[in-house]
């Protein structure tokens, strides 16, 4: 069994240089195939059940689904609640079999925010799983605007709720198809100076390939969220399986064409953030 928590996972990367993708699932196809690239790898990884995966699927068939390939596998996998909005959306997860819970309160006041996140943060720990707090909101292309983390902020966010990991907002945007600028570095080292726990980056496919490595190597960014990436590829890849024969219906048969190369994509985001054979470290 080698279900994991998040602190398991990035303490390690923090301590040598490497991020864990936080990749982001919708169904058993993907996850399945971030599992085998995660094992092709020898890397730790963490599944993750946003708020359009829980629409789909309800959250208890996604903890077990979790569990299920985190038990078979030999590396490390967390079970991550993504996004979580309530104390009751990451106690559901909690009883659901996650690992990890993500509370996003970054569109709240920071007294609120800090207040919620400690609350969750707290129920986590007696627990023995992980919390991921947000500080500063990260906007979505073509949606809302961001709103940059500030520095301070995030060290009084930090110390004040006993997070295990801290999602912040540097120049990263959510479903960004294609490399933007790349991140505020002057923001990040400004966070980096006043705290020590573990950054993550939602939007990483926004974030150029290249940046994403050295910060990985060079930074306190132990997590970078991966999705639109891998749905692309997903996606890529079931066009091409139903076009080769428009005839075909059946889905297994269909669905079955995408592991592959969603697998491959995976295993490249996991090898461009240096965490390929870490899985021994990671899991010790």
């Amino acid at each position: 069994m080698t279900l994991a928590t998040l602190r398991d996972v990035l303490q390690p990367a923090l301590r040598d240089g490497y991020a864990v993708p936080g990749l982001v699932c919708l169904g058993w196809e993907d996850m399945r195939a971030y599992v085998a690239a995660a094992e092709a790898e020898r890397a730790p990884i963490i599944l993750q059940a946003g708020p359009g995966c829980r629409e789909h699927t309800p959250l208890p068939i996604l903890g077990r689904m979790f569990r299920h390939l985190a038990e078979n596998a030999s590396v490390p996998v967390v079970a991550h609640l993504d996004h979580g909005y309530s104390l009751e959306d990451c106690r559901a997860a909690l009883e659901a079999g996650f690992t990890s819970l993500m509370f996003d309160g970054s569109k709240l006041p920071l007294q609120e925010n800090i207040d919620l996140t400690a609350r969750v943060a707290e129920l986590a720990h007696a627990a023995g799983v992980s919390c991921e707090g947000e500080i500063g909101f990260v906007g979505y292309a073509g949606g809302a605007a961001s709103s940059g983390t500030d520095p301070g902020e995030a060290a009084r966010f930090a110390r004040d709720t006993g997070v295990d990991a801290m999602a912040i907002s540097v120049g990263n945007v959510h479903l960004q198809q294609d490399s933007g600028a790349g991140l505020d570095l002057a923001r990040l080292r400004a966070i980096e100076a006043l705290t020590s726990v573990p950054l993550v980056i939602h939007g990483g496919s926004g974030v150029p390939v290249s940046q994403r490595a050295d910060l990985a190597a060079s930074s306190h960014i132990c997590k970078f969220n991966i999705g639109t990436e891998l749905r692309m590829a997903f996606g890529a890849a079931l066009r091409e399986a139903v076009n080769r024969d428009p005839a075909r219906f059946d889905r297994l048969a269909i669905l079955k064409e995408t592991e592959v190369p969603v697998m491959a994509a995976a295993r490249a985001v996991i090898r461009g953030l240096g965490a390929h054979g870490r899985a021994d470290s990671a899991s010790g």
